[in-house]
């Protein structure tokens, strides 16, 4: 496979991808940024410039998500444990609720790509993809 090859495979691979996220976030009533916010929340607290910098957004675009979603009942904000001068964002009990449920979702959806991969094939799929990421893709 040359290169045009591979991107083009890659290209459609996006669009399926984001076809399934978009989906997913119009049936649970999430943009697809608060979709990912929520799901990198499931896991961890994070102050807003932490966000903003993982997702590649402006503090600004994040703080607007985040007051959003805070209304909402989704996330919500408290004194960081390791700086006292500084506020993490986690998810709440609501916000979990629906994380779930939109991530299981998403797993229906996408298990079909993945059930065309061998294990090791999975493998060297993950590997490649956080190369391509970078280190601050998590």
């Amino acid at each position: 496979m040359d290169d045009n090859d591979l991107i083009d495979a890659l290209a459609q691979t996006a669009f399926t991808v984001m076809a399934a996220l978009n989906r997913v976030g119009a049936e649970h009533d999430l943009s697809l940024t608060q979709l990912r916010v929520l799901g990198i929340l499931r896991d961890r607290r994070m102050r807003i410039s932490e966000l903003a910098e993982y997702l590649g957004l402006e503090k600004s675009t994040i703080t607007g998500l985040v007051d959003r979603a805070e209304k909402r009942g989704l996330l919500a904000r408290a004194p960081s444990a390791t700086d006292g001068r500084a506020v993490d964002v986690f998810i709440t009990p609501a916000g979990e609720a629906l994380a779930g449920p939109a991530y299981d979702h998403l797993v229906e959806l996408l298990s079909p790509l993945l059930a065309a991969l061998e294990p090791a094939e999975r493998r060297r799929l993950g590997q490649s993809l956080r190369a391509m990421l970078g280190p601050e893709a998590g």
